[in-house]
């Protein structure tokens, strides 16, 4: 069994889907951080939910959502010819769902770090705040924004239960690494199996040594 193209196509969802996230998390981190509007907790709780919600479910949701009987898979497979359900695409789509907020809170914790007088410094000098978020609160913040990238890329790689809902098991197409494990024990593969779950349990503990590591030293905590 040749598991290069699981492999790969786990690498490009993990990138494609860490980069979409962190240009739509980056806004909704600063929003959350310094609103102070009544939707906040709603947000928060939007945001947070993939962390409570079973992945199987989640799966479900998206599935129905995304199917061509849906209106918005519908609308879909107008314009594109292609349906969402069982394509790479949407994966992409349910991967920015379930790894959100490991994007967004990291991102959160980091800018909840930035000592407010700074920012009031910033301001009294003439900086708008947009000049401040971009020259002292974003700076600031980089650990936490290496933090989400390297948490969401990970989570990523790790996904199971929505994909298999959303994507199917389909080879070269929405097979990544974690169906392909899941494909090789129901095949009685298990040597490949096997080396297949250690480089993602070395690649876990790596990528939390890693964040656990920058944390430490940057004083960031994740959320």
């Amino acid at each position: 069994m040749t598991v290069w193209p699981a492999i790969w196509l786990t690498l490009k969802l993990a990138f494609v889907t860490t980069a979409i996230l962190l240009a739509v998390a980056l806004p909704l981190a600063w929003w959350l951080t310094t609103t102070r509007s009544k939707l906040r907790p709603v947000v928060e709780a939007i945001t947070t939910l993939p962390l409570v919600l079973p992945p199987t479910v989640l799966g479900f949701y998206l599935l129905i959502l995304m199917s061509p009987t849906a209106p918005f898979g519908a609308l879909w497979l107008r314009v594109t010819g292609d349906t969402l359900t069982f394509s790479f695409t949407g994966l992409v789509i349910a991967s920015l769902v379930y790894s959100l907020p490991f994007a967004v809170q990291p991102l959160q914790t980091a800018f909840a770090s930035v000592p407010q007088p700074t920012m009031d410094a910033a301001r009294t000098l003439g900086a708008t705040p947009r000049d401040a978020f971009l020259t002292v609160a974003l700076p600031l913040a980089r650990r936490g924004f290496l933090t989400a990238g390297v948490l969401t890329f990970a989570h990523t790689v790790g996904e199971f239960g929505v994909v298999l809902m959303v994507g199917g098991n389909i080879p070269g197409r929405t097979r990544v690494i974690s169906i392909e494990i899941f494909t090789a024990v129901e095949t009685l593969d298990y040597a490949t199996a096997h080396v297949l779950s250690l480089g993602l349990l070395a690649f876990s503990f790596c990528v939390l040594l890693l964040v656990y590591v920058f944390n430490r030293r940057g004083g960031v905590r994740v959320a």
